[in-house]
């Protein structure tokens, strides 16, 4: 049995059309689309800008309304639901940076239980008992009595997570949750996501320009392209049918299946004959092929390279000419040759 048929269907969506109306006029960015988004998985989207990523997040948590075609949240048609029902199905975490100030952390997350709290706000004991969980499943306890202002970005994007999480959705919504962040609040926040996936049984769907991180931790991706429309599955199953080579194909970019990964193609002007193995023989041919020579043991050239133990041996017609510890001197003997 598919595992998809073992975990409840939260989002099904039905030959949903995306776009704007403006006056008379009827803009579709994206049609035809017909799938599920489940509980207890993380589903990332991707997609070039203009594709709809973001069209589609507003239309999901009903900020925009749809052109056509139907989306049943919990098995309900979402139009439906009042504004008060769908704030307790749906959490949205946007791109943009809220500009608070004055109210410490543990405050803004309890804004997430607005919901449920009365015109004044007054957080009873249960809704305390909700904030504590949240700011505890994302692990920021310490954080608790800082200024919001003083925080840095990830330690922000953090709390905006434990106030969705305080909402108490079984649906969250993020939109570019990393698109600020340096490389490893990025790694730290979407492997944050993919935990409460799990822990919280949550459906937890985002978009972001992430692609490789997205390919590693998502467990589903929704493939947004213009030409190729939408494709869905699993990271391993859009490699294995083709789909991300295809969406990876243009100048300078390839996408590896072999290791499910894309990398970028540089192009090379000379070869050079490289020998060896392990780690530094492969950081030897990427950082010569990063300056233009492509080396390979198949490469034929009168000029050699072999990998060994404690460095570099560069040699021609078997003689050793030059020698080098690290890779910097390699490509100085190998650049000026």
């Amino acid at each position: 049995m598919s595992e998809n048929l073992r975990k409840k269907l939260t989002i099904e969506l039905k030959n949903l059309s995306i776009g704007y109306i403006s006056g008379n006029k009827r803009k579709v960015v994206s049609e035809g689309i017909t799938s599920g988004i489940y509980q207890g998985e993380l589903t990332c989207l991707l997609g070039a800008n203009g594709t709809g990523k973001s069209t589609l997040l507003r239309t999901l948590s009903a900020f925009q309304p749809k052109l056509s075609g139907t989306i049943c949240i919990l098995g309900r048609d979402n139009s439906s639901y009042s504004e008060k029902e769908l704030a307790k199905l749906i959490s949205v975490v946007l791109t943009e940076k809220l500009d608070i100030k004055n109210m410490e952390v543990r405050e803004v997350v309890g804004l997430g239980r607005s919901p449920y709290t009365g015109f004044w706000g007054k957080l009873e004991q249960k809704d305390e008992q909700v904030v504590d969980r949240a700011i505890a499943l994302v692990k920021i306890e310490s954080l608790g009595k800082r200024m919001i202002d003083t925080l840095s970005d990830g330690e922000r994007q953090k709390v905006m997570i434990a106030k969705a999480l305080a909402q108490e959705t079984p649906i969250v919504l993020l939109d570019e949750p990393t698109a600020f962040l340096d490389f490893p609040s990025k790694v730290e926040i979407m492997q944050l996501l993919h935990q409460l996936s799990r822990q919280t049984d949550k459906t937890i769907f985002l978009s972001t320009h992430d692609l490789e991180l997205a390919l590693q931790i998502a467990d589903k991706i929704w493939l947004m392209d213009s030409q190729a429309g939408l494709r869905i599955g699993t990271p391993e199953d859009l490699s294995l049918d083709g789909s991300l080579s295809n969406f990876f194909t243009r100048k300078g970019i390839s996408f590896d299946q072999e290791t499910g990964l894309f990398k970028i193609e540089n192009q090379y002007d000379r070869q050079i004959k490289l020998s060896g193995h392990g780690q530094r023989y492969l950081m030897a041919r990427k950082a010569l092929l990063r300056n233009g020579i492509n080396a390979s043991r198949q490469a034929d050239s009168p000029l050699s390279i072999k990998a060994v133990d404690n460095g570099f041996l560069i040699s021609q017609e078997d003689k050793v000419l030059a020698t080098a510890v690290t890779i910097e001197e390699l490509l100085a003997e190998i650049v000026t040759r």
